[in-house]
């Protein structure tokens, strides 16, 4: 971990990160990815909020985001549509909650823990903005080797218990989220039937 830096994204960075999400989303609909437009955008829109993790002058995982008032009793959503076709453009600077639109870390550096750094980045900034917390929506990869036997509820119920671990939710979990329900057909992704988990973060210190 001594080499693993994290810092908010450069000009520079937008083709070294759309390689990442190639590299990171092999299952993921094409028009799902972020590229270098998107890059650009996020970077105009909200430069404090995106993450970038390095290990020496290799990027090796994003986390990227935007404030936005986000109505937890009307989840119902695409990621497409909450992150305005990828640009971020809907960032609203007075938000209540940051909104994750993805962390993603290269296949060959998982189990380093750049994530849960990434994790603490959001966080670190939703403190200081002093915003309610952080909401997403979340893969589910591992429904895969489940769905011909489990509903999408039935298996995040059950790595919610412990029953199953999810490369994703499993970690998320660990790092504070909490799962406040499903979306159906957030985004394109072969692996989970489209579904996602709505996860939040609250932010401990939020002063209202």
């Amino acid at each position: 971990m001594d080499t693993i830096t994290i810092r908010t994204m450069r000009l520079g960075d937008f083709v070294g990160l759309e390689q990442l999400q190639r590299d990171c989303y092999p299952t993921l609909d094409g028009k799902e990815l972020m590229r270098v437009e998107h890059f650009a955008s996020q970077y105009r829109v909200f430069p404090e909020g995106q993450f970038v993790a390095m290990d020496g002058e290799r990027i090796v995982g994003q986390g990227s985001g935007f404030f936005t008032d986000f109505d937890l009793d009307n989840p119902g959503h695409t990621f497409l549509e909450v992150c305005a076709g990828l640009a971020f453009t809907g960032h609203d600077p007075e938000g209540d909650y940051y909104y994750g639109a993805d962390i993603s870390v290269h296949p060959d550096m998982r189990g380093r823990g750049i994530g849960r750094l990434l994790y603490r980045a959001r966080q670190d900034l939703v403190v200081r903005y002093n915003r309610k917390g952080i909401v997403g929506g979340g893969l589910i990869p591992g429904y895969a080797e489940h769905k011909q036997t489990l509903t999408a509820q039935q298996y995040v119920d059950r790595v919610v218990a412990g029953e199953l671990f999810d490369g994703t939710l499993s970690f998320q979990l660990k790092n504070g989220f909490v799962v406040r329900g499903l979306i159906r057909d957030y985004l394109e992704d072969a692996a989970s039937d489209n579904w996602a988990t709505l996860i939040e973060w609250v932010n401990p210190g939020y002063e209202g």
